[in-house]
């Protein structure tokens, strides 16, 4: 695990199933249709049982870069956001700004559902095509941003399901915090 602490804030990466997670606020990879799929959402729907897709469905769709809350099921999240990732089509199609905006909006769900901790996957990445490398610094920009200004949820986990994905956001907060840019923030713990 790596821990990097921003002011009252925590920033941690691991490796495992965001479906085991002990976080308020579960993210998931959703689909702009809400209509449930494989990789993090097939889980999620899985674990969390039927009354997440009973209320997707209510939903109607979602656009891309945004965001929408349902109930947390079975899990033991007390709700989900559903956010929706660009599918990556070259970086020409605003895809930066899409995957940007879809982890903004899961952070400002949060904060306005009382969560105090949020427990992310890495979105787009998987079957969206989004690549790891350009993905990642997007994703822990976002976090780092959000955990700046102190609001809550001041615990944020990246749940990654392989060593290639974590190993890239190690690589990306390393740069990321190599920059200077983010002053605040410094490596607590960090476990191979």
């Amino acid at each position: 695990m790596t821990e990097i602490q921003v002011g009252d804030g925590m920033l941690r990466l691991v490796q495992g199933d965001i479906t085991q997670v002990a976080a308020d606020v579960i993210v998931n990879a959703a689909n702009s249709a809400l209509a449930g799929g494989g990789g993090v959402d097939g889980a999620i729907h899985r674990a969390g049982g039927p009354s997440i897709m009973a209320e997707c469905r209510s939903l109607g769709r979602c656009p891309t870069g945004g965001a929408v809350v349902t109930t947390a099921g079975n899990l033991v999240a007390r709700v989900v956001i559903h956010a929706v990732a660009p599918v990556w089509r070259g970086g020409t199609q605003d895809e930066a700004k899409l995957l940007a905006s879809a982890y903004g909006e899961s952070f400002r769900l949060a904060k306005e559902h009382g969560a105090r901790s949020i427990a992310l996957p890495s979105l787009g990445t998987g079957a969206y095509g989004y690549p790891l490398d350009q993905g990642a610094p997007i994703a822990l920009r976002a976090a780092l941003d959000h955990l700046g200004t102190g609001e809550a949820p001041t615990l944020v986990t990246f749940v990654l399901w392989d060593n290639r994905s974590l190993t890239a956001y190690k690589n990306a907060i390393s740069d990321l915090l190599a920059t200077n840019e983010y002053d605040s923030a410094r490596t607590v713990d960090s476990t191979p």
